[in-house]
């Protein structure tokens, strides 16, 4: 069995295989929504390379990062825009 890393989405403790990025961890934790558009809509990865910007996230306290580009480490915190 391959060692996981741990990683928090929106407050809860989950596991994810290495080399995972930050939206692919996202889909396997059931999470949709990356962000919250300025009308309301919610918004979630779309192209996968980083040039849509919609997996916009904030991570470890940063805000505005690309959940496609951002790959998974040990300890990372990620909050979503609907619990931000």
């Amino acid at each position: 069995m391959k060692p996981q890393l741990s990683i928090t989405i929106n407050g809860q403790a989950c596991s994810v295989p290495p080399g995972i990025n930050v939206a692919a961890a996202l889909a396997l934790h059931g999470v949709e929504v990356t962000r919250v558009a300025v009308n309301g809509s919610p918004r979630a990865p779309l192209c996968g390379m980083g040039i849509c910007q919609e997996c916009r996230v904030n991570i470890d306290g940063r805000p505005h990062q690309l959940a496609c580009q951002t790959l998974c480490i040990e300890g990372i915190q990620i909050v979503t825009g609907d619990h931000a």
